[in-house]
């Protein structure tokens, strides 16, 4: 009998033997024909343990080759699937030893003064990135029991956030149980410990992270919320501040990554807004992706010859009914992997 995996888009795929037996004699097309179908939901994996879409193109091709020399051992025990997280997993945990832990500036430094000078970008990477919604395939999770994150919640921005706060271990236990679905056992054999030590870790995750009901957590985004998002966008557009500020909480906060400024409360926001901000007066939002609590818009601000040209990518989260945060990553290589046009013409 031919064994399975689980390609993108959700349907059983055979792993033949004589595939499988290619694959392990060397022939390295036979490899990339086994590993197609885990690869996409390989990199997503990488992102949630890394928070970076470049850390995580680094990781997928460091478990690749992991995966690549070590197939002579791999002996069928386990299903290919679980091989392969099990090395990419362990790729990612590889990778965060070496490096720092990403952030977003709110949790990196104070909020700013409004008056306050921009500063110079970071130079070192150190923020989280976002994720586009494009490069998802079909749910990789088992929709087990241990699943208590839906696919898209599981790349939202503030999500990836709050997952690098956890200590490596944890973040890895809480992402293969409660997203991807897999049984204290797999995930003991997976980090080779303990089904108490994963269980240890996995409470002490969920208390880094705070209790969250799914009962209470929208599967899909509102209308109110739509209805709410199409406002932010025609006030931004209008840059009409009363109306913007309107939309927002109290205590919202606008960052700016890579620059390490950010701002929080009312206020605050449209200062800043109607000082260093008014360079974004004429820009246009195009959406690009959204979920349950949040939206992505590329900014596009005037250029020559009646275009707009790409300037951040706005990352809108929305909680009760306001907009709780603006994160405006500046750097306009994002506008591609999110399926965004190089540039806007007037009229289109």
């Amino acid at each position: 009998m031919p064994r399975q995996a689980v390609c993108e888009d959700g349907r059983m795929a055979a792993v033949e033997p004589a595939e499988l037996a290619a694959a392990r004699a060397g022939d390295e097309a036979a490899f990339v024909r086994l590993v197609a179908p885990h690869r996409r939901a390989l990199h997503v994996h990488a992102y949630r343990m890394l928070g970076s879409l470049h850390d995580a193109e680094d990781a997928l091709q460091e478990a690749l080759l992991r995966a690549w020399r070590g197939l002579p051992g791999f002996d069928g025990r386990s299903s290919l699937r679980a091989w392969l997280y099990k090395i990419a997993t362990n790729a990612c945990l590889d990778a965060i030893g070496r490096r720092k832990r990403r952030w977003l500036p709110i949790d990196h430094v104070a909020a700013a003064e409004p008056g306050e000078q921009p500063g110079r970008p970071l130079v070192e990477t150190v923020w989280v990135e976002p994720f586009p919604n494009v490069m998802l395939g079909a749910d990789d999770s088992r929709a087990a029991p241990e699943v208590r994150y839906e696919q898209l919640e599981s790349v939202e921005l503030a999500f990836i956030a709050a997952l690098q706060h956890l200590p490596p271990n944890q973040r890895a236990v809480l992402i293969l149980r409660e997203v991807l679905g897999y049984s204290a056992k797999e995930v003991a054999d997976t980090l080779e410990t303990t089904v108490a030590s994963v269980n240890s870790a996995l409470q002490r995750a969920r208390a880094t992270l705070g209790e969250r009901d799914p009962d209470e957590r929208p599967a899909a985004l509102s209308d109110a919320d739509r209805a709410l998002l199409s406002r932010y966008v025609a006030a931004f557009e209008a840059y009409d501040i009363p109306s913007l500020v309107a939309l927002l909480h109290e205590d919202a906060s606008i960052s700016m990554p890579p620059l390490a400024l950010w701002l929080r409360g009312r206020e605050d926001l449209a200062a800043w807004y109607l000082g260093y901000g008014i360079g974004c007066r004429g820009s246009r939002l195009l959406p690009a992706s959204v979920s349950a609590t949040e939206a992505v818009f590329g900014q596009y601000r005037p250029g020559p010859d009646g275009t707009h040209e790409p300037w951040a990518l706005q990352v809108v989260e929305l909680s009760g009914g306001r907009v709780q945060h603006v994160h405006h990553f500046l750097d306009p290589a994002l506008f591609a992997r999110f399926g965004l046009p190089e540039r806007l013409h007037d009229g289109a």
